[in-house]
């Protein structure tokens, strides 16, 4: 396995290779068939606004998730890596994130204060706050926090392809998570959390505890997978 585990990380990653292992659930998350409503022009406007409000109760739980990681970088990160000035890059941004819900709930008709969370809204929180603890490993955190935004990424990157027949009011949702900066920023976390995940395989080579941290990070990056299936799912009204 330790070998194995080597030989990926010089082909762009553990990340790249549990991915393409796990294709079925990770085009599952990024091309779910709410995605490709909007793509195509056909969402159900009823879906946007469910997802608008339930997304923002999800953001505000994030946000104590994001700090946990952050605490876990600044204890276990050397700053010559730069680890930290880009987990405080995105908490910066989910401070315009939270502004950005709560414009565009009321341009939509969405009172966020009634808005209660559903059921796989409040599983996925439970996760996230699961990891919170000083117990967690940062390579853990880390790759959990990667495979959360790249999501996003991915699936409204999607979205502003060539071709696509996106309504122009739901351009700006998919503009915030799929335009290039963004998509720098995930690259930045990728690269964190293929660098520990290296690391962990170098840990199991020479006898440390490397194993449990590949395994836990390799469940738990399937798990953010299947709960963002949820996620989608409960914004279509099929969860």
């Amino acid at each position: 396995m330790e070998g194995k585990a080597k030989e990926d990380a010089g082909k762009g990653g553990v990340i790249d290779t549990w991915l393409r292992k796990h294709r079925l659930i990770y085009i599952g998350a990024t091309r779910h068939p709410f995605i490709l409503a909007i793509r195509d022009g056909t969402v159900n406007y009823s879906s946007f606004k469910k997802w608008l409000g339930q997304d923002y109760i999800f953001v505000r739980e994030f946000v104590a998730f994001a700090a946990s990681v952050l605490i876990k970088a600044w204890k276990e990160s050397d700053d010559s890596e730069g680890d930290t000035e880009v987990i405080l890059g995105g908490m910066a941004g989910l401070h315009d994130e939270i502004a950005w819900f709560k414009k565009e709930a009321s341009k939509w008709g969405v009172e966020l204060s009634e808005t209660v969370p559903q059921k796989a809204n409040q599983v996925y929180c439970r996760f996230l706050e699961s990891l919170m603890s000083p117990e967690v490993d940062y390579t853990v955190a880390i790759t959990v926090f990667w495979a959360i935004e790249a999501v996003y990424q991915e699936s409204f990157a999607h979205c502003l392809e060539p071709d696509t027949n996106t309504p122009p009011e739901l351009q700006e949702v998919c503009q915030r998570w799929g335009n290039d900066g963004f998509g720098q920023y995930c690259h930045s976390l990728k690269k964190i959390a293929n660098r520990l995940l290296e690391k962990a395989s170098d840990d199991l080579i020479v006898g440390k505890a490397g194993d449990d941290v590949l395994k836990k990070a390799e469940v738990e990056l399937i798990r953010v997978l299947e709960h963002e299936v949820e996620f989608w799912n409960m914004s279509r009204g099929t969860a």
